[in-house]
């Protein structure tokens, strides 16, 4: 018996023992989502730190884009290019809404 063959949709040999996804670390949401955790448990007893927190599982997303951006430049720059353009579509969203106000 022959060994099996690498189909189109299996990962090459060397992506097989990384477990990230789409240039993500795995430990990046997971961290991201107890600290955040960590910071709205605060503030329930300190209602200025629920703030933080708040804003915290909004920066999550963001610093995940900022992460690709800059770590998947080199390896895969259309990752790369998607992620700035999901950063400058947010950058956008916030420019606009403060026409609509």
């Amino acid at each position: 018996m022959s060994a099996p063959q690498a189909g189109p949709s299996s990962p090459p040999p060397e992506a097989q023992g990384r477990h990230e996804l789409a240039g993500l670390p795995d430990w990046l949401y997971p961290a991201g989502f107890w600290v955040g955790v960590a910071a709205l448990t605060v503030g329930l007893f300190f209602p200025r730190v629920a703030v933080w927190g708040v804003a915290w599982v909004g920066a999550v997303p963001v610093l995940a884009a900022v992460w690709v951006a800059v770590a998947a430049w080199r390896g895969d720059r259309r990752l790369s290019a998607a992620a700035l353009a999901a950063l400058a579509g947010l950058a956008l969203v916030f420019v606009v809404k403060q026409f609509i106000r």
